[in-house]
């Protein structure tokens, strides 16, 4: 019998996969001896078998009541019990953190019956009748997917009636109307009474756990960051214990080191008098854990000693939920904490100071995300600037845009490329979608323990929340601070660095890390505060190991000499692609046109005439900028449609040239050169290296002025590396024929200049067959370079242009794709021909050299798969140089 319920006894930390992230650390916790509720973890396993089969496997059922009557034996009561009830919580629990996944059910058990007795153990009737009316609440929205809007909007006027400003002074009358109330709710929107028998509550509840994996808003998330739509969730089952029981009680989130800036310390957050998930709502502004050692000096103690015990367990950040029920303290969940990019570069370095982790482990605990956050733009601190408020800095980052107040307008908005801030009092699962595509996130209520603040930092967006001088109305549209009206539309900025809030649109300046990056650490270092001076430090620490430790090269992608130039200050180590096709733009477009329309061979030939000196300047100008440092130069590649005039808009004119009697013989002319060239498929037509083949004196301009640029740097004293990349092979006969060019041209230029050229020529491998005949390719080429892009077009038989503002998104939604196959490799398809290209390849030519080209070259996770298949080096653009090294280091210790 498969085993799907565990004790929090018997599982650990590593069984993530098996108990989700929730229960393994339960259960690391339990092992520990620290004090958490008895409770049981249903697997992720029966997660996937009740979605393959529709419900619930036969053994579940069994081991559940057997898990159910070992707790009840234990603890002395029973599930529900009229006397003395136990009670328990339902949370999801999948292996990674997840916030679009179901909200957590408290109080399972109580009933009509239930409740009496439970005010009778306690002694506190009203705290009896406000975990009755949670539960209604939360089974409501949670389990029975009745509108939330409608049990808070009844809270409210609860609260009204009485005369109160929040929930914990609703008295015992007002929580029996409010659980009355929550009950007529429940039968109007689900058409059933709400379920008295405590087992059907948690089977009910167990199962809207599994659904919940399936909901948009968990879909949507995974989707974002690349987890597997297909491990499902685990469920665990956890004893009450109670928050709600007076001044002496109460919950709270503690996090072992600031989860914005990175700073050791003690931080979180603490409600007096209440229960779960109300400090994470954001329903009330919270106290600090400086408030808890007023309020509960014992408690507090104790939960740094099991703080610091966590964080030296599991030697990171470590996020931590607690109750503390009448002065004594119960711990609910711990994990290793999401934090900001800024506060992940200062933890690493401060573990590896505080000689709790090497920086080799330090290095896997940051990414090339994180970095390329950290280089983003920051507010200017002098421009002016209409100060609206302060609120909880719980997110870094400077964002501006319109204001909107709702997740669909924040969608809408985006799809119609409109930059927005999302404005909310509170946010909740529900707003995922909003968050995602919004710039930043301010919200009115809630702490740096919020639903709003964890979302925002595990995303790298930027975040304020706790603006309490904030007003927002949603229904009206308005948000009023201090007497100033906001409406939906006007524009709005945010520095989730200080928590500042400003009216209209803010000028951004270079972040510190970018300055250090593109002008080194000295400069960056000038007039900082101590703060941005550590996380300086702490990059340059971490970037500097991952140099020293990384087998992969990082080239950049440049066609031109200021390009080449900042990807060399960025840490550039050579170019892996000049697209030459750049360089017959603008002004020399006509040239090409004339090349396309010459008659004979003298006519392209004094075209030639005229680009070989101007191709022949761009090199010099690339090869200078990288002296010393590989060039590859890609021969022309693109159709030649693409430097002509459009078919269509050539055709009418044309015609009415015609029809007005004064037709244009050179448009005559140029017409019938389009309709000539005219493909259906243009990518898979007259391109890279059939062009070279069937233009005759093309490829051969290109080599000469590579040539020739070469031998005249060398002749002054320079050290060009240049390599030249023919494109678009298929037939290893393709390349001999331009090879045999290319040697008799480069042989003629080094004899003319009288120096020795030195220059390799390899091809780009971007169709499969080629990869699959790579033995055969490389008795011609001394390197390959993986044109990532096309490999993937033409193994998937996608056109880019066409599909992805076509049926991505349906493959994404559906699952076909995690995430697209241009944006990080597929390695099961496009990889394997990666791999078998590079195995074949090295067998032939065994001091072969592999490098990728494709945009793939910055992508983080591709970068590790190019380590392990034995690539030499990676290109990508500019930008991405810094994140490349980072994470070619990262592929060398992970």
């Amino acid at each position: 019998m498969t085993q799907y319920v565990y004790a929090f006894s018997e599982g650990s930390k590593e069984q993530k996969e098996l108990l989700g992230g929730k229960g393994a650390n339960l259960a690391e916790m339990t092992k520990l001896g620290l004090p958490v509720p008895p409770g049981f973890t249903i697997t992720t396993e029966a997660c996937r078998s009740y979605l393959a089969a529709g419900t619930e496997p036969g053994e579940l059922r069994v081991q559940l009541t057997m898990a159910l009557r070992r707790l009840e034996d234990d603890l002395g009561r029973r599930l529900g019990d009229r006397h003395d009830p136990l009670l328990v919580s339902v949370r999801s629990g999948a292996m990674h953190s997840m916030p679009g996944m179901m909200e957590t059910v408290l109080n399972v058990g109580l009933n009509d019956a239930s409740v009496k007795g439970l005010a009778e153990e306690s002694g506190d009737e009203r705290f009896a009748w406000d975990s009755y009316r949670r539960l209604l609440q939360m089974f409501g929205k949670t389990v029975l997917e009745i509108d939330g809007e409608v049990f808070s909007n009844a809270l409210d006027e609860a609260k009204s009636a009485q005369g109160v400003a929040t929930d914990v002074e609703l008295n015992v009358d007002s929580l029996k109307g409010l659980v009355s109330t929550f009950k007529a709710v429940i039968l109007e929107h689900s058409g059933d009474e709400f379920p008295q028998h405590p087992r059907e509550q948690l089977d009910m509840a167990i199962r809207a756990v599994f659904d919940s994996w399936n909901t948009e808003r968990a879909r949507l998330y995974r989707r974002r960051e690349r987890i597997p739509q297909d491990l499902g969730t685990a469920v665990n089952i956890c004893t009450m214990v109670f928050g709600n029981l007076g001044e002496t009680s109460g919950t709270g989130v503690a996090f072992t080191r600031d989860p914005a800036s990175g700073h050791s310390g003690v931080y979180g957050d603490y409600l007096v008098n209440a229960q779960g998930e109300d400090v994470v709502a954001g329903i009330r502004n919270t106290l600090s854990l400086a408030d808890l050692k007023d309020l509960d000096p014992s408690s507090y103690k104790q939960l740094l000693q099991v703080m610091r015990r966590l964080e030296t367990h599991y030697r990171d950040l470590c996020d931590i939920e607690f109750t503390i029920e009448r002065s004594k303290l119960w711990m609910l969940q711990t994990r290793v904490g999401k934090r900001t990019a800024a506060a992940a570069f200062r933890i690493a370095t401060q573990l590896v100071d505080e000689n709790l982790i090497t920086m080799d482990e330090a290095l896997q605990r940051v990414d090339g995300a994180q970095l390329a956050q950290l280089m983003f733009p920051r507010f200017d601190a002098a421009a002016e600037k209409t100060r609206l408020g302060k609120g909880m800095a719980a997110s870094p980052g400077a964002a501006t845009g319109q204001i909107v107040f709702s997740s669909k307008a924040a969608e809408k908005a985006a799809a119609e490329g409109q930059a927005v801030i999302l404005v909310r009092k509170e946010t909740n699962p529900d707003d995922l979608g909003g968050m995602i595509a919004s710039q930043g996130v301010l919200t009115s209520r809630g702490g740096k323990t919020s639903h709003a603040a964890v979302v925002a930092r595990g995303m790298g967006k930027t975040c304020v929340c706790g603006f309490a001088e904030l007003d927002v109305n949603s229904a009206a549209g308005t948000a009023t601070v201090n007497g100033e009206v906001l409406r939906e539309g006007d524009m709005i900025s945010i520095d989730g660095s200080t928590g500042e809030v400003f009216a209209g649109e803010v000028p951004v300046v270079s972040s510190p890390v970018a300055t250090y990056l593109e002008s080194g650490l000295d400069e960056a270092l000038k007039d900082t505060d101590p703060d941005t001076g550590e996380l300086v430090r702490s990059v340059d620490r971490l970037l500097t190991h991952a140099d020293s430790i990384r087998r992969l090269r990082v080239r950049t992608n440049a066609d031109n000499a200021e390009d080449a130039a900042r990807a060399r200050h960025l840490g550039a180590q050579g170019i892996g692609l000049c697209r030459t096709e750049h360089m017959f733009l603008g002004d020399r477009r006509v040239l090409i046109e004339r090349l396309i329309l010459a008659s004979g061979s003298e006519e392209r030939q004094a075209v030639y005439d005229e680009l070989l000196p101007l191709q022949r300047q761009d090199f010099v100008e690339l090869l200078t900028a990288m002296n010393d440092l590989p060039v590859t130069i890609r021969l022309l590649d693109p159709p030649l449609h693409e430097f002509l005039p459009d078919r269509t808009e050539l055709s009418v004119k044309v015609a009415l040239d015609r029809a007005a009697g004064n037709p244009d013989p050179d448009e005559e002319r140029l017409l019938a050169a389009v309709d000539k060239l005219h493909e259906s498929n243009p990518m898979l037509g007259l391109r890279g290296v059939r062009l070279g083949l069937v233009l005759p004196g093309l490829f051969a301009l290109q080599v000469r002025a590579i040539s020739e640029a070469a031998a005249g740097l060398k002749a002054q004293g320079g050290n060009p590396q240049v390599e030249i990349m023919v494109p678009l092979v298929g037939s290893v006969m393709e390349l001999f024929l331009i090879r045999d060019e290319a040697d008799q041209i480069l042989a003629t230029v080094a004899q003319e200049q009288g120096v020795e050229l030195d220059i390799p020529i390899g091809t780009m491998i971007e169709l499969p067959r080629a990869a699959l005949t790579a033995a055969r390719v490389a008795e011609a080429a001394q390197f390959f370079s993986f044109g990532t892009n096309d490999l993937t077009q033409t193994t998937w038989g996608f056109s880019r242009d066409d599909v992805e503002g076509g049926f991505f998104a349906t493959y994404l939604d559906r699952g076909v794709f995690m995430v697209s196959p241009f944006e990080s490799l597929d390695v099961d398809g496009v990889g394997r021909l990666i791999r078998i290209a590079a195995t074949d390849g090295r067998k032939r030519r065994p001091d072969l050299k592999l490098g990728v080209c494709g945009e793939h070259g910055g992508d983080p996770d591709s970068i590790h798969f190019f380590h392990q298949v034995g690539i030499d080096y990676v290109s990508c653009s500019p930008f991405r140089v810094p994140i490349a090294r980072l994470e070619a280091g990262r592929a060398a210790v992970l």
